[in-house]
């Protein structure tokens, strides 16, 4: 039997969890959720799992408030505010990631800017913001993003990009789909390692990619012919396909 349209969305989904976990993108924390295709006013994600171990059965469905909707009472994740209070701000956004990847950390907590320096990094953006949870919720949070509040200021400094950083924390990746937010988180994380090298090697003289540069190759990346040949690598990579 052909595997529906819906079906192959979850399928996405696991595979996504999976496929960022494999490449420490993700590592026991983080999560990846999709809009719901029927209804924009839900979103599906995981509950509370390591991202390599969800499957088809862990995911819940919630409300742009981050309200579990069909009396799940298996634990969610903490900040699925993130996700909630993206998908309210940010209707043509159809996936999010939020990750810990170790490369990105340091540009939130140094005046470093994290810029794209090769062509298959171009869809993170030209300039990447950082959101400090500090400057609106005071230095005795403990960096999670709990409630909806604090989702709705963390999506205003995100604005209509694809990633904002998060100081002391990680990042969030917003984007049109499941495969999409995989590239770019994949690819964020191997141009910040880059950059760093990079400005090791030649501190303030490395040429990033200019903003229309940034501009044409973020969005050739994303299409069918670069990040499609590379979600069939990846699915491979964790042994699943978007057919049962």
């Amino acid at each position: 039997m052909a595997t529906s349209a819906y079906d192959r969305l979850l399928r996405q989904l696991v595979i996504g969890n999976r496929v960022l976990a494999w490449h420490g993108v993700l590592d026991s924390f983080g999560h990846v959720s999709v809009r719901h295709p029927d209804d924009p006013s839900r979103f599906i994600m995981s509950r509370a799992r390591a991202p390599e171990l969800v499957t088809q059965d862990d995911l819940q469905t919630y409300n742009l408030q981050g309200e579990e909707l069909n009396g799940d009472t298996r634990s969610p994740y903490t900040e699925r505010f993130i996700h909630a209070a993206i998908y309210e701000a940010r209707p043509e956004v159809q996936a999010i990631c939020h990750n810990h990847s170790p490369a990105v950390i340091p540009f939130g907590t140094t005046p470093l800017k994290l810029r794209p320096l090769y062509h298959v990094a171009g869809a993170i953006g030209h300039e990447v913001p950082v959101w400090d949870i500090a400057e609106e919720f005071g230095d005795g949070t403990d960096l999670l993003v709990r409630d909806m509040a604090m989702g709705r200021s963390l999506a205003r400094t995100l604005g209509g990009g694809a990633v904002v950083l998060m100081r002391g924390h990680g990042s969030v990746i917003a984007g049109p789909a499941v495969p999409s937010v995989v590239y770019v988180g994949i690819y964020l994380q191997e141009n910040a390692r880059l950059a760093l090298l990079a400005e090791i090697a030649a501190p303030g003289q490395v040429r990033y990619l200019s903003e229309a540069e940034t501009a044409t190759t973020g969005r050739n990346q994303l299409q069918p012919f670069g990040s499609g040949r590379a979600w069939e690598a990846w699915c491979a990579q964790v042994g699943m396909s978007e057919e049962d």
